[in-house]
């Protein structure tokens, strides 16, 4: 049987759970950049006139969400193996939720300018 089992497995729930939203949040960025490059040819193939308002950004606005997901898969590979020394030590240590905060942030951060990427074509118009 292995010690604190129940902790790690918790701990490893935890890890996936960050992996699957770091992926997600690589592959909404891919698909944005993808699109926005579907879009910029489909407004060349009308002489640079689209008939929908295309929004500048979208490529800039696909990596940052892929470098988003990618630093949330590397401090959730970071948290899961210090939570991981700190449940074997079986030392007590304070809670310290600044990282995920941080991370929690910088996505509603990200989101917020998608929503703006997304509106401003909108109100432009």
């Amino acid at each position: 049987m292995i010690p604190q089992f129940s902790d790690h497995a918790a701990n490893e729930r935890t890890y996936l759970a960050w992996v699957r939203t770091g992926i997600s949040i690589i592959a909404f960025g891919f698909v944005l950049e993808r699109f926005s490059l579907f879009l910029h040819t489909v407004s060349e193939s009308f002489g640079g006139k689209s008939p929908v308002a295309i929004s500048q950004g979208g490529r800039e606005a696909g990596l940052a969400m892929v470098l988003v997901g990618l630093v949330a898969l590397v401090v959730a590979t970071w948290r899961f193996a210090a939570t991981a020394r700190r449940i074997s030590s079986q030392q007590y240590v304070a809670y310290d939720g600044r990282t995920v905060l941080f991370l929690g942030v910088v996505v509603i951060v990200l989101a917020l300018a998608l929503v703006y990427f997304v509106m401003r074509p909108m109100m432009a118009g």
